[in-house]
């Protein structure tokens, strides 16, 4: 690169966004381009078959199964081994994974345990992938950066929904499926690639103790603070309800009402606008109690609920889901900060685990039951029972003071960064994490 590049590349990019977390920003948007589809794509492969909302929410409750059953096992082995290494080879699963799912669904109608196998095997990757991924966003940039980076990520991840889910629908709408599963897959191999060339330098692993030693470890520092617990119970329900909503009842409401899967994915796609512009607000907004601000950016994802038991025209679902998304990155930025900054970096990893597995662990009984629920008290109830538990229970976490209490901390101390073997500077590691409570910074997911 000439040095007149240099300067132009200077000009456009912040001095912090370095190569690797320009690397990781782009991972990121690409896979989540075709992840964001192929949610989408999934439940009309289901109901393109003749399934039911049953069936839907069956083959939906796979994949979160499966991340239940092996999140903590990928937070422990996040902790032990490069969570860089941890990545890859999940990006290169679901590549697998997907790929055999697009080529099932274009050469015919898939019996339901296959697809339910498939989007298995995805959830087990996953399962892996997103404890190791909480922990390396701090890897490539200086901890006094943390919160505009994780902006930035969240903007860039959340900004290929909107595409991701325009497109599918448009895609499903006119080609099936089949192809936007495809595309997908493509997706994951092109993200696994860009994060293999990543030279981020990681904190120290863990001793090599026995896994059951470690887990205890994460354990103890996740119920040691109110506000980490008391936040995943809260998103134990309210993740369950929305899931429902958005992988079930959403398709059929939009088949019956509004006319299929491209105005669905239209409705998806203002939840992407949402957060895009909720991550735009939170690279200046800087709320000094920042879980307090977040938590109540929770309440209006109650509102795509009630639009679609109300079964409201196009317009207004979309209203309420660009609403929701904004509210929501609120959430997400205050809770990654909250994460990083009072959570030890070394343990960050189970910590996240924990965090991912109580945030999902009523998600399959939630998508599996949303069906016979249905089927029992009708589709609108159900809507609406699931829109007053996000407002109670989110208004139950209020009661906590540690949410209502726990502040943005004022920066911490950057080591000098080490160089590696050709003397170029690498990324600082960040020092481990100041606990709630201690006097070195004032006390400060999950949506996935």
């Amino acid at each position: 690169m000439t040095s007149d590049d240099s300067s132009t590349t200077a000009t456009r990019l912040p001095s912090w966004a370095n190569r690797d977390f320009q690397l990781l920003v782009s991972a990121s948007f690409i896979s989540g381009l075709g992840n964001s589809g192929a949610t989408i794509a999934a439940a009309y492969a289901v109901i393109d078959t003749g399934g039911s909302a049953t069936d839907v929410g069956v083959v939906a409750a796979a994949r979160t199964l499966a991340m239940v059953v092996f999140l903590l096992i990928g937070g422990a082995v996040a902790d032990r081994i490069p969570r860089q290494r941890v990545m890859v080879s999940a990006n290169t699963v679901n590549a697998l994974s997907q790929g055999l799912f697009a080529l099932l669904v274009l050469a015919g109608h898939p019996p339901l345990w296959q697809m339910a196998a498939l989007t298995a095997v995805g959830g087990t990757a996953q399962a892996f992938f997103s404890p190791a991924s909480q922990g390396l966003v701090m890897s490539t940039v200086e901890p006094a950066h943390a919160g505009k980076a994780f902006s930035v990520f969240r903007l860039a991840t959340n900004g290929a929904n909107i595409g991701g889910a325009a497109i599918g629908g448009a895609l499903i709408a006119a080609l099936g499926p089949g192809w936007v599963l495809a595309v997908d897959a493509i997706g994951f191999a092109v993200a696994g690639g860009l994060r293999a060339r990543l030279s981020v330098r990681e904190a120290a692993r863990v001793e090599k103790s026995g896994m059951i030693r470690d887990l205890r470890e994460g354990w103890r520092e996740f119920v040691s603070r109110s506000w980490l617990w008391g936040i995943v119970v809260q998103f134990a329900v309210v993740n369950a309800m929305t899931s429902a909503a958005q992988s079930v009842y959403g398709p059929l409401v939009s088949r019956d009402h509004l006319g299929g899967a491209g105005p669905w994915g239209l409705a998806l796609a203002a939840d992407g606008v949402g957060t895009v512009l909720g991550g735009l607000l939170m690279i200046r907004w800087k709320p000094r109690r920042i879980l307090l601000s977040g938590t109540l950016g929770v309440f209006p994802l109650a509102l795509p609920l009630v639009a679609l038991a109300l079964a409201l025209p196009l317009w207004a679902l979309v209203a309420a889901e660009l609403t929701a998304g904004v509210a929501i990155e609120v959430f997400g930025v205050g809770w990654m900060v909250a994460l990083h900054q009072e959570i030890p970096e070394d343990k960050m990893s189970r910590v996240s685990a924990y965090d991912w597995l109580g945030s999902i662990a009523v998600m399959p009984l939630g998508l599996a039951l949303a069906g016979p629920a249905a089927t029992a008290f009708g589709r609108t109830q159900s809507l609406w029972g699931s829109a007053v538990l996000v407002v109670v229970l989110t208004a139950a976490v209020l009661v906590l003071p540690d949410v209502r209490r726990l502040e943005r901390g004022h920066g911490v101390a950057v080591p000098e960064p080490a160089a590696d073997a050709t003397g170029t500077a690498l990324p600082a590691a960040p020092r481990e994490g100041t606990a709630a409570g201690l006097p070195q910074a004032p006390a400060p997911l999950t949506p996935q």
